[in-house]
């Protein structure tokens, strides 16, 4: 029979052994979540602002980058705190938040990009039909099922892993708190309950994902239908940053989650993990804003208008 133990608290791993190596990755990714808190702020606050970005694509932006304000701030300003004071205790209740929270928005993220997949297949397939379909109600109707199962998929998550007993070790071999790594330290026989929450999610993140992959299957082909090279590249304009983000969420997940089970994590993988939590947030305000001529103006305006209001104090 396992040793159960009722834990009071869990320890996260650090990434090396030296307090001084701990300080200076504690540094640096804190200037990555600055960044990242930073650029999405600026993007929901010109789409909040900006009369010309209030359109279905840029409000599911907005939601997106809400999201992703989120999502990098509930494992990163921990994992800062516990490098530069050298405590990687966690409390039991701490990390049930961790998981629920984590859970809860990358669900959400998952759901947004996949309503923004069918936001730019009405665009580009039915363009004339498009205010009509899009209209203010099915947005808001979109998004608000997207929060609201990623919510409901996150409690059930968090539920069905705290509902395990854990034994022997409390260091959870990872910098946060997530399921693979509380997998780790059970002591359950069973895991029917949390067998049956990753079904619940693979269902879901598959069908996810085979809605976007359908809709730029019909994307594409009425893009290359379109006699001038001119429109297809506006037309291509619309849909490669949503196409990247997509890519990147996925890609950096699945160096993540889809890798042996083991009972520790090397240096790298813990890296991955750092990077899943922080990269996706960073690169998609600058992937939306590079070539986006609306964001690039909208930031114009909001600078002169900052700077008249100066002038007139």
């Amino acid at each position: 029979m396992p040793n159960i133990t009722a834990f009071t608290g869990f320890l996260l791993t650090a990434f090396f052994d030296s307090q001084e190596l701990q300080t200076l990755w504690g540094v640096f990714f804190l200037g990555i979540y600055l960044e990242a808190l930073m650029s999405n702020l600026i993007i929901i606050t010109l789409i909040t602002l900006d009369l010309q970005l209030q359109t279905p694509m840029y409000f599911f932006l907005k939601n997106l980058s809400l999201l992703d304000v989120f999502f990098v701030s509930v494992p990163i300003p921990k994992f800062v705190v516990n490098s530069l004071i050298h405590n990687n205790s966690i409390s039991v209740l701490a990390c049930a938040f961790q998981v629920f929270l984590m859970t809860s928005f990358s669900s959400g993220e998952v759901f947004v990009l996949t309503a923004m997949s069918y936001d730019r297949y009405v665009a580009i397939c039915f363009p004339l039909n498009y205010g009509a379909i899009m209209n203010n109600h099915t947005c808001v109707l979109m998004m608000g099922v997207s929060w609201a199962t990623g919510m409901l998929f996150g409690a059930i998550y968090t539920a069905g892993t705290f509902s395990m007993p854990f034994c022997g070790s409390n260091v959870i071999p990872q910098f946060f708190c997530d399921v693979p790594s509380l997998l780790r330290i059970s002591c359950s026989e069973t895991l029917v309950a949390i067998y049956s929450c990753l079904g619940i999610g693979v269902c879901l993140g598959m069908s996810c994902f085979i809605c976007v992959v359908i809709s730029y299957f019909y994307i594409f082909s009425t893009v290359l239908k379109i006699p001038t090279t001119k429109g297809q590249s506006k037309a291509f304009a619309t849909c490669i940053p949503h196409l990247t983000v997509f890519t990147v969420f996925l890609v950096t997940a699945c160096f993540v989650y889809l890798k042996p089970f083991t009972n520790t994590l090397s240096i790298s993988e813990r890296l991955f993990s750092v990077l899943y939590t922080v990269l996706p947030p960073a690169l998609n305000p600058l992937i939306y804003s590079l070539r986006n001529t609306d964001v690039k103006s909208a930031l114009r305006r909001l600078q002169q208008n900052l700077c008249l209001r100066r002038l007139l104090i």
